[in-house]
């Protein structure tokens, strides 16, 4: 027997086979956060509830018809004394006794129809600004799924760079480690520099771990959006060029804030509904009038037996009834009147609501365009640093050879070149998380934007995680490979253009011994 495999069996094998990794671009992150998302879902399904309160609205504008029937089955039995005259003309009273087995069917239709009542309308208007309003706040929750995925998205590209950053540190510290303990042995160090190199490189190592669990934490964030883990990150590509916002006037973002904002939106609907509420409330005083059509059928029979005697005990009723009701409140016990000022009251509040929202809206679009246009000038500002922090770095180093330097003041440029390379790649990618909330806070952020910023993403932010640990220091995805020489272009455009530093003349290595003793980095040094 032969077991053939179709189509269908064949795509769900793969779509198990590939559940459990995904691709690491931003675009497949948010396309997983679209569909599994609990706070999306739970805003679409607010969305609904809100649309439902427009048919329950209208409803009360229609026909209201409604049956009944029944089947009565009663067994009576009477006994009481009456009134009587007796032949003389005198009164007398008699017992008087008897009962009675009757059965009774009663059907009937009624169909009630509003002529007027005002609160009916008044309530299906706020009912209509309600269900925009849920309209608008799930449009909010879509827009915030986009920049909420892409600061966990680049949280996580920052924390990859970190550890990949912080784990270079550990082996350019080692090495140094190594050179301490070596020059120790053959007396060109003192032993306070192998002390110092050990302190530093112990550091490193907890700061290492630190930046390992932060990694874990960014990466389990972004699960709790998307559902399921993202393996394989792509960050930016090294030639990235961050581009100024348009339009460059923060005033135009700002007007775009307020007038296309999805929350400012949704609170004044808000408080549109709370003014139709509070002509709910007033409607209390007003007349209604109603009209009602009732068509009964009514059956009964049976028999009454009453001092031996049997009558039949038979009625039939049937036909419409019309009936045209008006209503005229005049006293509730003030009840009225109380429930026009509370509606009254929360009025205020939703005014108060929208005119907070409306602020903080404002103040995102200005913070987030300022940090916009200030990310594109520390961005050349830590490139620079980075640049600066591999000369100062190389040139330590050359005077550590010469013996004009320190091993602390290698170990502190050390330091600063891999701060300067985590500060770096972070301002990289704050640049494009900024320009997100930027154009969310004016309302005009789209899924093209993710695509847009998905473009960007080419290089394997997690390659320099997996160096072994006696691997050679290398740069991190996205930034110079030889910031050196990154700066030799601008030179060679420009001939005449005299260098502002002198340039870094190579040195020779000292010759270590034949056979060095290199101690293990975390047994103390010796003599």
């Amino acid at each position: 027997m032969t077991f053939r495999l179709r189509p269908v069996h064949l795509a769900l094998l793969l779509a198990l086979g590939c559940a459990s990794a995904q691709a690491g671009d931003l675009l497949q992150a948010y396309d997983l956060a679209r569909q599994s998302d609990p706070q999306l879902a739970g805003s679409e399904a607010n969305k609904r509830v809100q649309d439902e309160g427009v048919p329950q609205a209208r409803s009360l504008l229609l026909p209201q018809i409604g049956a009944t029937a029944s089947l009565t089955k009663s067994n009576l039995t009477e006994s009481e004394i009456s009134e009587g005259e007796a032949p003389n003309g005198s009164v007398t009273f008699v017992p008087f006794s008897g009962t009675t087995d009757t059965t009774a069917r009663d059907y009937s239709v009624n169909l009630q129809q509003s002529i007027y009542d005002h609160s009916i309308y008044t309530r299906l208007r706020a009912s209509k600004s309600r269900a925009e309003q849920g309209d608008a706040l799930y449009d909010n929750a879509a827009e915030t799924l986009i920049t909420r995925v892409a600061q966990a998205y680049f949280n996580v590209l920052s924390a990859i760079q970190d550890l990949a950053s912080s784990r270079a540190e550990d082996r350019a510290l080692k090495r140094q480690l190594d050179q301490a303990n070596v020059r120790l042995q053959v007396g060109l160090a003192p032993i306070t520099d192998a002390q110092e190199a050990k302190a530093q490189y112990d550091i490193s190592r907890a700061t290492t771990i630190d930046f390992e669990t932060a990694l874990s934490d960014a990466r389990e964030a972004l699960t709790e959006i998307t559902g399921q883990p993202i393996e394989h990150f792509k960050g930016l590509a090294p030639n990235f060029q961050p581009t100024a916002p348009s339009p460059v006037d923060v005033d135009a973002w700002v007007k775009m804030a307020v007038d296309q904002n999805p929350q400012i939106r949704a609170q004044q609907l808000a408080l549109d509904a709370a003014n139709h509420d509070v002509d709910t409330a007033r409607a209390g005083h007003l007349p209604t009038i109603a009209a009602t059509v009732t068509y009964g059928d009514f059956n009964q029979w049976g028999t009454s037996n009453f001092d031996g005697l049997s009558f039949p005990a038979t009625e039939l009723n049937r036909g419409p009834t019309y009936a045209v009701t008006l209503q005229v409140p005049i006293f509730s016990g003030f009840a009225v009147s109380s429930r026009v000022r509370q509606a009254l009251a929360l009025r205020d509040a939703a005014a108060d609501t929208l005119e907070q929202t409306r602020r903080s809206i404002e103040r995102q679009a200005r913070n987030s365009y300022h940090a916009t246009v200030a990310g594109l000038t520390e961005i050349e500002a830590r490139k620079q640093a980075l640049l600066s922090a591999e000369t100062a770095l190389q040139a330590t180093q050359t005077g550590l050879e010469v013996g004009t330097r320190t091993i602390v003041d290698v170990l502190i440029n050390e330091q600063q070149l891999f701060s300067a390379q985590r500060d770096y790649a972070r301002a990289r990618n704050n640049f494009v998380v900024n320009e997100l909330l930027l154009k969310q806070a004016a309302g005009d952020i789209q899924g093209s934007d993710v695509t847009a910023v998905n473009g960007l993403l080419v290089s394997d932010a997690e390659a320099a995680l997996d160096q072994p640990a006696d691997a050679s220091d290398i740069a991190m995805p996205g930034l110079p490979t030889d910031p050196t020489k990154a700066s030799e272009p601008d030179a060679a455009s420009n001939p005449s253009a005299a260098p502002t530093t002198a340039p870094v003349k190579k040195h020779k290595k000292t010759k270590q011994a034949t056979t060095p003793i290199t101690p293990a980095p975390d047994a103390p040094p010796t003599n």
